[in-house]
């Protein structure tokens, strides 16, 4: 539209026409702001809507287009404009003729016309959509990449070149699997200081890597993401028409579960993850989610906070709905969930004091065997863990460096005289000197906490034997439910 202009001058063109046929260049009026819009709807023509008003007004004498029938791509617009040329007196007008749509030929025509139109539009969609996901099934449907991955001018998907951005979508990964939910998730990279990487699509610095807050939003959008399980996916969020809102181009865009999904095609990129574990954190985030009013309370629960120990976590081995807690007299586990969901009786009322006891035993018991391998694993775990953040903090430190020695290059190189762009270049480069110290800062802390804890022999005795000291530990006081 922009650079082949030989259309908007036959349009144009039409205004010699209106003259030929009697009307006064003073009363042509030419409405080209709808250019370069799809005439599959008016929420977004203003022109078009303009000219249906002055059409209702009365104002227009004919209407001329180069092929009228375009002027709106679907019949309930095209009729309603013909509805009220007839009503007025306007006539319309295109290449082939001039017709009134008072006369019941020419609105025949006419209609025909808007009614072809609307079939080529659809028969476009058609073509198009089918070209589209012929090129998904085959899996070289180019779409865009999470943050983490690169595509290559070959076409090739890899993991992003830069070690701190795979080390820290790895962190995040390995976090969750360990933790269970993204709100601890969260927690853990705000105590420790790390930042989420995300690459920038739009905005002046497209492509760009900027390190962000971490976020309950960027680290969901990193767990549902089943790229990082290696799967090229198609068709996870579609169009729904009936949340269409006025002001919006396109129809707004819903989820979709997996069932739904148009194509699935496994190890097409690099994975970060397996895909069994991708359905585990998927599995685990819909237990996490807690949605009572839609699932009716069915499902694995989430820990919460409380006087009880099981809150959260107890669900009804008869109807599958998770229990509350009743604290008076004392604690008791209910389940109402039949009574909620289907008016049915409650199913069961049980005394909390001996369901928790009976279910501690059980897990006293179950541990049982696994006593040296618990230490082991707990200390392998905690020197895992301090190295994987003794790496990001390193890769942090380093990468502030660099940025900080680009901007003081820029910097030097600037001339003198241009005292604006040195000022603005002298402020970058006391923001990334900042940035750097603040990293340097927080490395510094991180290596002042203690390499890993100091055992006694006694302690040491203790986690040996833990089926035997656990419960005398698990009974102390001051104990919270939150640390059982």
């Amino acid at each position: 539209m922009r650079e082949h202009l030989d259309s908007q001058l036959t349009q144009r063109a039409l205004v010699g026409r209106a003259q030929s046929l009697g009307w006064h260049p003073e009363r042509i009026d030419v409405l080209d702001g709808d250019l370069g819009q799809s005439a599959a709807g008016a929420q977004t023509r203003d022109d078009f809507k303009a000219l249906a008003a002055e059409v209702a007004l009365g104002h227009v004498g004919i209407v001329f287009g180069w092929q009228v029938s375009r002027l709106a791509r679907n019949n309930a617009e095209w009729y309603q404009l013909l509805d009220l040329a007839a009503l007025f007196g306007t006539l319309i007008g295109d290449t082939d003729g001039v017709y009134d749509p008072r006369l019941y030929n020419d609105r025949l025509l006419l209609g025909l016309k808007g009614t072809m139109s609307e079939a080529e539009l659809y028969m476009m969609r058609q073509r198009l959509n089918a070209g589209r996901l012929s090129k998904v099934q085959r899996g070289e449907y180019v779409q865009r990449l999470p943050t983490g991955f690169v595509r290559l001018p070959d076409t090739r998907v890899v993991q992003d070149p830069d070690p701190q951005i795979r080390h820290v979508i790895a962190l995040v990964l390995a976090k969750f699997e360990e933790l269970g939910s993204c709100s601890r998730v969260l927690r853990y990279c705000k105590h420790h200081d790390i930042r989420l990487p995300r690459r920038q699509v739009s905005g002046p610095p497209p492509g760009e890597i900027l390190w962000r807050l971490p976020s309950e939003a960027a680290i969901g959008s990193m767990l549902t993401n089943p790229a990082y399980a290696g799967a090229f996916v198609h068709g996870r969020r579609t169009s729904d028409p009936t949340r269409h809102h006025p002001d919006r181009r396109t129809p707004a865009m819903v989820r979709r579960p997996r069932a739904e999904w148009q194509c699935i095609i496994h190890d097409a990129y690099p994975a970060y993850i397996s895909w069994k574990q991708y359905l585990a954190n998927q599995a685990r985030l819909h237990d996490n989610a807690q949605r009572y009013t839609e699932h009716g309370g069915l499902g694995q629960g989430a820990p919460r906070d409380g006087a009880a120990l099981l809150q959260g976590l107890a669900t009804c081995g008869l109807c599958g709905h998770r229990m509350r807690v009743s604290y008076r007299p004392h604690v008791h586990y209910v389940c109402d969930g039949l009574y909620r969901t289907v008016a049915e009786p409650a199913c069961a009322r049980l005394d909390g004091a001996s369901i928790e006891a009976f279910v501690i035993q059980a897990f006293f018991n179950a541990i049982a065997p696994a006593q040296l391998e618990t230490l082991d694993e707990v200390l392998a775990q905690r020197q895992r863990e301090r190295h994987r953040l003794e790496t990001y903090h390193q890769q942090q430190v380093s990468q502030a460096r660099y940025d900080a020695t680009v901007a003081r290059h820029r910097y030097e190189q600037v001339d003198p005289a241009y005292r604006l762009v040195a000022a603005e270049l002298e402020r970058e480069w006391e923001n990334t000197l900042r940035a750097l110290r603040q990293a340097q800062e927080a490395a510094e802390r991180f290596a002042q906490e203690p390499d890993a804890p100091t055992l006694t022999a006694e302690q040491r005795r203790q986690l040996l034997n833990l089926s035997q000291t656990l419960p005398e530990l698990w009974h102390r006081e001051g104990l919270r439910h939150a640390q059982r």
